[in-house]
């Protein structure tokens, strides 16, 4: 795997972590309003985490065909 892609996305993971982290703060800190509120920052949540997963499996991915 290039440098430019290893690097591109471990720039996409932690900006993927670090909305997450936001939003686990929002919600820790009792702004939310409703449970409609609530339960569409959780699906934030696991969609994120799913597209971290995603990269983080394409990155094992690549790093295995290079060997």
């Amino acid at each position: 795997m290039s440098y430019e892609v290893q690097k591109a996305l471990s720039v996409v993971a932690s900006e993927i972590d670090q909305k997450v982290k936001q939003i686990q703060e929002f919600l820790a800190g009792g702004s939310v309003r409703s449970f409609e509120e609530y339960q569409g920052l959780c699906g934030q949540i696991k969609g994120l985490l799913t597209a971290r997963s995603y990269i983080q499996d394409l990155t094992h991915h690549m790093e295995s065909s290079d060997e």
